[in-house]
């Protein structure tokens, strides 16, 4: 029974840990860890250097410094455009070691803690969306790709959408005829994936400047990845019947973000200069 009540108190502590928060915190510490480690590669060598040359402790000790600059200067800039919404000099062309060092290195540092990886991940997303939404850009329609998952499609469906999303019918039983009426409505393309490949595929045939995916927690967070640096507006997908099986799409939400990006020109009807604001609800 104690031991019971120790693991609810540990579960409802890291739930109040929840949405930026998370990888925010995660940041901090991974970039701490990032840092000593980087201050042991020239602290413990360093009496050696001498029997290589004089300059030689104080060249790797730039080396070094330079490194801790650029992870305290992506951090501290994460840190405060989730917060405060400003940019640091240089950070956006710095958002790549966030993308790309600090996620793997903060799921294995949530492993400690007990943190799943798909909390970890949906911090992450919420983050890079952020992030995307801050460079306040609009696009013309065939610049932007809204890219699915095939778990969309009715299990039950005998139809293949993977190739050529225009075959489905329509029959209302899933998502994906929702999905079309959005594509028809603002002239975006629409595809469907069934894997990384062909999704990095779809990718390098359209060109486009950004990205409207929806995917899972472990899809998105790949995804953002591998696209740096493209953008990618992430949704989470909703899964009634569990993983990878006949899961959904928050329409209201992804239209949202289609007017969001979308150049006000080419909206279907007339609109006023407010701009459009999105409830994430992830």
């Amino acid at each position: 029974m104690a031991e019971n009540t120790r693991n609810t108190k540990r579960d409802n502590s890291l739930d109040e840990i929840s949405g930026k928060g998370l990888f925010l915190t995660l940041v901090a510490i991974t970039s701490l860890v990032l840092c000593l480690f980087l201050l042991s590669l020239w602290v413990i060598p360093y009496f050696g250097f001498n029997a290589i040359h004089p300059l030689a402790k104080w060249i790797a000790g730039g080396f070094v410094g330079l490194a801790l600059m650029v992870v305290l200067w992506a951090s501290l800039g994460l840190l405060i455009k989730s917060t405060t919404g400003r940019n640091l000099p240089f950070f956006n062309k710095m958002r790549g070691v966030t993308i790309r060092l600090f996620l793997p290195l903060m799921t294995l540092i949530g492993k400690l803690f007990g943190i799943s990886k798909n909390k970890i991940r949906s911090s992450f997303i919420r983050v890079n969306n952020d992030l995307v939404l801050s460079e306040a850009r609009t696009f013309k329609p065939e610049e932007m790709l809204m890219l699915m998952p095939h778990c969309l499609q009715n299990s039950r469906c005998k139809l293949r959408l993977t190739y050529n999303v225009r075959n489905c019918k329509r029959c209302g039983k899933c998502s994906i005829a929702g999905l079309l009426e959005l594509s028809d409505k603002y002239h975006i393309h629409l595809a469907v994936a069934t894997g990384g490949t062909i999704a990095r595929r779809i990718v390098v045939e359209r060109r486009p400047k950004i990205i409207l995916a929806v995917a899972c927690q472990r899809d998105l967070a790949s995804g953002i990845q591998d696209t740096y640096p493209l953008p990618v507006y992430g949704i989470l997908n909703l899964r009634p019947h569990g993983p990878c099986l006949d899961t959904l799409v928050p329409l209201d939400h992804l239209e949202a973000a289609i007017r969001r990006f979308l150049d006000p020109r080419y909206y279907p009807e007339p609109v006023g200069p407010e701009p459009v604001s999105i409830n994430p609800g992830n």
